[in-house]
């Protein structure tokens, strides 16, 4: 074995280099597209909805141009629909926020950068984003006693010391382990990942969008796994997968913040899933054939045991003046 396979670390260390670190996964010029399919891309109306949110939003905003931010926009993929679904002259300023380089070709009113623009008003969006921020596992041991996992490259696992200081913290207040075996996420660097970008907004809305649970159903034994080419693997922190875990969306919510699901966002804003009339059939059967595959489309975004289930949390930035943004709500549920 080299020193590497032999290294054994945390999984969040593990992941942040087999993920971000030199030649890792999300570098890649492939990008996310190459290895997973997110609702980005199972259809424009994804792009269409976020476009009507983002309307939604300027109209409670003064600013004479509405930033549009986007948070992990892996290669541009999301900004772009959103750009190509907005009324023609709207007053936009695009941002992707991204690790990896800016893609050859990509619309050059997209500005690219690695960290979120600070004062800005308007939308701020992250996609399948907090599932990829890095974070420890933890597992109770035989006496009950939360250790973190020790991981090496080569996947191979052990249980390190025992789980101390604020990550202790959290799991007592999110993500209990009230047996031995059980494992669990610590999601505190999640949450606060979460805060530090929602604080850049001046005024608007923040969404984070992600495969989520909630404190009354957390996986017994976490739901760290890999993707690599379409297909889910064993997570081996070696650059060689994606490395993720479902998000505990809850923890991550702010003050004000709600929290529903993709089917019930999406439906709010126009994407239902509702099959054309069979009339159209007959008095225009070329609208019908576009209108059932839209309603095809619009089923998959929506649909259960499926990205409908995905969470949407949802953040109002009042701004310094009190200025009203869309989408506020009741404390965070699901």
């Amino acid at each position: 074995m080299t020193d590497e396979t032999c290294q054994w670390r945390g999984w969040r260390e593990a992941t942040e280099a087999a993920l971000y670190g030199p030649g890792g996964f999300y570098l890649r010029p492939e990008g996310p597209a190459g290895h997973f399919r997110t609702s980005v891309h199972a259809s424009p109306l994804f792009a269409s909805a976020v476009a009507r949110l983002l309307l939604t939003t300027a109209e409670s905003l003064d600013p004479d141009e509405v930033a549009l931010v986007d948070i992990g926009a892996g290669r541009g993929e999301l900004l772009t629909g959103v750009l190509a679904a907005l009324p023609s002259g709207f007053p936009v300023r695009a941002y992707a926020v991204e690790r990896a380089a800016r893609p050859a070709g990509l619309d050059p009113r997209i500005e690219w950068t690695s960290e979120p623009p600070a004062g800005v008003s308007g939308l701020l969006f992250a996609n399948e984003w907090l599932d990829n921020v890095p974070v420890d596992v933890a597992e109770a041991d035989p006496d009950g006693v939360a250790r973190y996992v020790l991981v090496r490259a080569d996947g191979t696992e052990r249980l390190g010391s025992p789980v101390s200081g604020a990550d202790a913290e959290w799991l007592a207040r999110w993500w209990p382990l009230p047996e031995p075996g059980m494992r669990a996420e610590i999601g505190r660097p999640r949450d606060e990942a979460w805060a530090r970008v929602v604080g850049t907004l001046e005024a608007g809305l923040a969404v984070a969008v992600d495969y989520a649970h909630a404190l009354e159903t957390r996986p017994p034994f976490g739901s760290l796994t890999g993707f690599r080419a379409g297909r889910e693997v064993r997570p081996f922190p070696d650059g060689s997968c994606d490395i993720t875990a479902h998000v505990a969306l809850d923890a991550c919510a702010l003050p004000g913040a709600r929290l529903r699901t993709q089917r019930e966002e999406l439906r709010d804003l126009g994407i239902t899933g509702e099959r054309p009339p069979l009339s159209l059939a007959t008095s225009d059967p070329a609208a019908y054939v576009r209108a059932l595959a839209g309603a095809g489309e619009a089923a998959e975004l929506t649909a259960r045991g499926g990205l409908g289930d995905f969470g949407w949390l949802v953040q109002r930035q009042p701004g310094p003046s009190g200025v009203r943004g869309a989408g506020s709500g009741a404390a965070p549920q699901v």
